[in-house]
C-alpha cells in the first residue's frame, strides 16, 4: 500500500519523496470536513473506522496527509494546524 500511496503523491507534485510509513489512526481524528467531488462539503471517511495515514510537511505552513483503507486512498492538503483542508484526490480501489 504504501508503493501506491507515493505514487499517487509524486503524481501531485511532491518530489524527493522516497518512502513514507503509514501508521494506524481513527477516522475521528483525520476525517477532515472538506468540499466533497459531488461538490457538498462534508466528511468522505467514516470516523468509526481505522485508517492507515500518513502526513507530509511541504514547510511549516503546508502538508500534505492521507488516509487509506482497504477502499479509499484519500490525500488532503492543508495549512498549519489543519486550516484550509482540501480534497486532493481521491481513489477508489476495488473497482
Amino acid at each position: 500500500m504504501e508503493e501506491r500511496v507515493l505514487e499517487e503523491l509524486k503524481k501531485l507534485g511532491v518530489k524527493d519523496l522516497e518512502k513514507i510509513e503509514l501508521n494506524e489512526l481513527s477516522g475521528d481524528y483525520v476525517n477532515a470536513e472538506v468540499e466533497l467531488p459531488d461538490g457538498t462539503i462534508g466528511k468522505l471517511l467514516d470516523d468509526n473506522k481505522k485508517y492507515m495515514c500518513t502526513q507530509i510537511e511541504v514547510n511549516e505552513d503546508f502538508c500534505y496527509g492521507v488516509a487509506t483503507d482497504e477502499n479509499i486512498i484519500a490525500i488532503y492538503s492543508y495549512g498549519k494546524d489543519g486550516i484550509n483542508a482540501k480534497l486532493e484526490k481521491v481513489i477508489y480501489l476495488n473497482k
